[in-house]
């Protein structure tokens, strides 16, 4: 999603770098970066518990890689009004972009379950893909995207009353089991088949409100209101969202858990989504410490192509480094778990050097 001007030439550059980290980051696990920097570490070292916040928790807990789908949904949100503006401004109208956002969606929906036949590689029909999840929030948030805020606002406390409702009617005294719960039974329905990590397809009901809340403060950043205020109400909605989350799961009404998103992990993972846009916003187009972005930016401005080619030929490129790196590094005597560390680094290095390559040649993949 590209990010267009705010008042003339002027960008919002710390959206553009909260979208570049975001996808530097997913293209790094691509790159098994993680992977190889856990194994580096003994199980009971603080290197490990630090670098196991780079994978996601098993079921209740919440660790700092749960929270990047979070942020990637958000900041599409954001990005949507802005979006709107300049294809308005540019000449075209509402049904233009109704059939835009649709053919959007689309292929967001093939890209997605594409994906999942390159995985099993074979052909199969599965939901569970960021992409698939993301086709129906962009909708939902279009629909809503031009109405008042307190509509927005009402519309998403009601997607996360659906579904804690959902959840308890369908197993009232054990409504949050792995596998065993409402979301596996609707992936039952549709797919015939239950994700073996506990994942469900209906997650895409509660996360579209991280894409309506991002919407919500893309609207909200394009008002005339004073830059700390705006800051301020990111800040205030982002720890209430966090206390509202974390006190859900703290009083074990309803506990914390990204696999199947629960009302806590979204409100929880929500309130940091905001809370990270403020801080960006605050450092990046206030304060204008902006030279340490450009690297990032460079991978954010073409999003969906890195993370399709990450994700398809991501694993492809480690080997193919590997082929010229870690034969010469098993040469000279250098240790395997090194060796496989030093190839991460490069293959993220070669993924960075694309971005940078399409951003220099002006060529953005969009859809």
């Amino acid at each position: 999603m590209s990010t267009p001007n705010l008042t003339g030439q002027q960008r919002l550059v710390s959206l553009d770098a909260y979208r570049g980290i975001t996808m530097f980051l997913l293209i790094a696990e691509s790159a098994l970066l993680y992977r190889h920097l856990i194994g580096m570490f003994p199980e009971d070292s603080f290197g490990h518990s630090l670098m196991i916040q780079f994978t996601h928790h098993p079921w209740n807990g919440l660790r700092f890689w749960d929270l990047i789908q979070p942020f990637f949904m958000f900041i599409v949100g954001v990005a949507m009004p802005f979006s709107l503006n300049k294809r308005l401004s540019a000449g075209g109208d509402n049904s233009q972009v109704t059939r835009h956002i649709l053919k959007r969606c689309f292929l967001l929906f093939l890209f997605g379950t594409g994906l999942h036949c390159v995985y099993s590689q074979k052909l199969v029909f599965e939901l569970w893909n960021v992409l698939t999840q993301l086709s129906f929030t962009i909708l939902l948030t279009y629909f809503l995207l031009q109405k008042p805020w307190k509509v927005q606002l009402g519309v998403s406390v009601g997607l996360l009353i659906l579904t804690e409702v959902m959840y308890r009617l369908y197993n009232p005294e054990a409504p949050f089991v792995k596998g065993e719960n409402f979301g596996s039974y609707t992936d039952m329905l549709l797919m015939g088949k239950i994700n073996g990590g506990g994942w469900v397809a209906i997650n895409c009901i509660p996360t579209a409100v991280h894409t309506l809340w991002g919407a919500m403060c893309g609207n909200f950043l394009l008002s005339q209101r004073d830059d700390n205020q705006k800051i301020k109400v990111f800040a205030l909605a982002g720890l209430a969202s966090l206390v509202l989350g974390y006190a859900l799961d703290w009083t074990s009404l309803t506990p914390i858990i990204k696999r199947i998103s629960t009302t806590s992990f979204v409100l929880a993972s929500g309130g940091w989504a905001l809370l990270a846009l403020a801080l960006f916003y605050w450092l990046v187009d206030m304060k204008k410490v902006q030279s340490w972005t450009r690297g990032f930016i460079i991978v954010g401005m073409n999003p969906i192509f890195i993370y399709l080619f990450a994700n398809v030929l991501g694993s492809w490129l480690f080997g193919f480094v590997g082929i010229f790196n870690m034969g010469v590094l098993e040469a000279i005597g250098v240790p395997e778990s090194f060796q496989k560390l030093i190839n991460s680094l490069l293959t993220l290095g070669a993924m960075w050097y694309l971005c940078y390559f399409l951003y220099k040649k002006k060529i953005f993949f969009k859809i």
